[in-house]
């Protein structure tokens, strides 16, 4: 599955990443990509948890980008 995630510089310089869909789903990292990786292995986990306890699971957003 597919999730959005947005991705924002702290005040330290720090990146961080959420995931809309999944509330509380939330990483960081010193570089884009390490946010990434990490924001990665933070939904798999999430997910994990939410079928461990039979929680549904959200749908993914689907979105469109339009050029303007």
């Amino acid at each position: 599955m597919k999730y959005r995630v947005t991705i924002s510089q702290d005040e330290d310089g720090k990146f961080v990443a959420e995931v809309p869909s999944l509330p509380g789903c939330i990483s960081q990292g010193n570089t884009r990509s390490e946010a990434v990786k990490n924001i990665q292995e933070a939904m798999e986990a999430y997910l994990e948890s939410l079928k461990k306890h039979n929680e549904p699971i959200p749908p993914p957003i689907s979105e469109e980008f339009v050029e303007v």
